[in-house]
């Protein structure tokens, strides 16, 4: 298996080389050459496979044997989901009528990025013993990827991490789950912007080659291919859980926000997954309008929501989502990012649009007032809370009717959003978050109108400095 960029400058390139790396050296993202296909056979064997057997079964396509061996494969994903509330890592709740809730959200920071980033801070850890050699990983965070990243690395020797989260639009737990966080290796700036301002300070360091090389940086957002990679199996959980037989067809719907996450469900059908794939969106909803007209346009502002890890106006896995569409065409991609890039929007071709739509089936656009209905109608019907990002999922459920079993990715506990909770009636979840009021906090600030690109750079150089010395 070898990887290439989206763009097509880079190819030939090993699991290794895309994991430590952030943006591909043209700007686009890594993906794999080829997308493996399983036998029919292998389908339906791998229906009795736990979800780590299915983790094992997935990352072994995609990871050459001499890169990771067998017997040192089996160990990381054994090891990763250790700290998981629950022995099955992932289970799904059937309320009934059809609604099947599938709870992703097990992890340490109660959300469903701890899936991947547990892994994938074990795939680094594990070459970076080999290697002895020291990263720094740079996080921008919407909600909660900051918190399960920094869970992913904390207190590891071979690595240091820089998270930016936007101050005030995430949660009170959202944040922190972050700036709680006291470790040497640990370093959260709050950015008075949004969380597209505040990737771009991050896009700008790694498109300097140089620097990026001198400081060994890295960054594990979903533009790092472990992490679409790690979400392909629970596509597979999913599956396997709901279908009435082998070879017939599951719907999943999944709320999006960088669409990282459907990526992942993306590349599960060209693996020969049987599912249908739709999604939601809050009324930030560029994913919408790209899925469904082409129109791959961004607004001129995000607009605060209550499923507030949603609230993203550049969707940066449409490229990977285009990559699949055009089937590797990485000089068509080439050309409609550096459109996008340049003018803030691009019309997708016919040609990419109709297979995209054959990926995603749909796309409903969910507003606030939505999901504080969606909310209490759950809570009213089947006594049970949904986070608000899980309600958009949800909402879709409510408004378009299935012929197949469908599955509702749930992607955090509502006990993260006990403002949101309260707002639709019920009374806030405190399990697992109870303890953090009384945490000390460490965290700095980027204001409006300094260089945050100078100052990411300089507290990089600092970590740098502190571990040559």
């Amino acid at each position: 298996m070898k990887y290439c960029s989206t763009r097509g400058k880079e190819s030939g390139l090993a699991f290794r080389d895309v994991l430590f790396a952030g943006y591909a050296k043209d700007g686009g993202l890594y993906m794999p050459e080829s997308i493996p296909t399983l036998t029919p056979d292998e389908l339906e064997s791998w229906s009795s496979c736990s979800y780590r057997e299915l983790v094992y079964n997935i990352t072994r396509k995609f990871i050459d044997q001499r890169e990771i061996p067998n017997e040192d494969l089996q160990e990381i994903v054994s090891s990763c989901y250790k700290r998981f509330s629950i022995p099955e890592v992932v289970q799904i709740k059937k309320l009934g009528d059809g609604l099947n809730i599938v709870e992703l959200f097990y992890g340490v920071t109660l959300a469903f990025k701890d899936l991947a980033l547990s892994i994938v801070g074990e795939f680094l850890n594990y070459f970076l013993k080999k290697s002895k050699d020291h990263v720094t990983v740079l996080v921008g965070t919407s909600g909660d990827t900051g918190s399960a990243a920094i869970e992913s690395v904390r207190g590891k020797d071979s690595m240091d991490i820089v998270v930016l989260l936007p101050q005030g639009r995430c949660t009170k737990i959202q944040e922190l789950q972050m700036t709680a966080v006291i470790e040497d290796n640990v370093h959260v700036f709050c950015v008075d912007g949004n969380s597209d301002e505040l990737d771009e300070p991050i896009k700008r360091v790694f498109l300097e080659e140089s620097f990026v090389a001198e400081h060994r940086l890295i960054c594990i957002n979903s533009i790092n291919w472990g992490r679409i990679l790690a979400q392909i199996p629970h596509y597979f959980y999913i599956y396997y859980q709901l279908c009435q037989s082998i070879g017939d067809s599951v719907e999943v719907v999944v709320p999006t926000g960088a669409a990282g996450n459907i990526t992942g469900g993306t590349i599960a059908m060209k693996m020969g997954l049987p599912i249908h794939l739709v999604t939601s969106v809050t009324l930030n909803d560029i994913v919408a309008r790209t899925f469904q007209d082409g129109n791959f346009s961004v607004k001129d502002s995000v607009v605060p929501s209550l499923a507030s890890a949603m609230d993203i106006q550049i969707p940066y896995n449409v490229e990977r989502l285009l990559y699949l569409s055009s089937d590797g065409n990485t000089v068509e991609v080439g050309k409609l990012m550096t459109s996008f890039e340049e003018n803030g929007k691009v019309a997708v071709p016919d040609n990419l649009l109709n297979t995209l739509k054959n990926y995603i089936k749909d796309c409903l656009v969910v507003h606030d007032d939505e999901i504080t209905e969606v909310m209490k109608k759950v809570m009213e019907d089947h006594k049970y809370i949904l986070c608000p990002h899980t309600a958009t999922a949800v909402a879709y459920h409510y408004a378009k009717k299935s012929t197949y079993p469908r599955g509702i990715i749930a992607t955090a506990s509502p006990a993260k959003f006990p403002e949101a909770v309260t707002k639709a009636g019920g009374v806030p979840v405190t399990k697992g978050i109870d303890h953090l009021e009384s945490l000390p906090t460490q965290f700095e600030c980027m204001a409006k109108g300094q260089d945050w690109y100078v100052m990411l750079k300089n507290k990089i150089k600092a970590i740098s400095s502190k571990r040559k010395g």
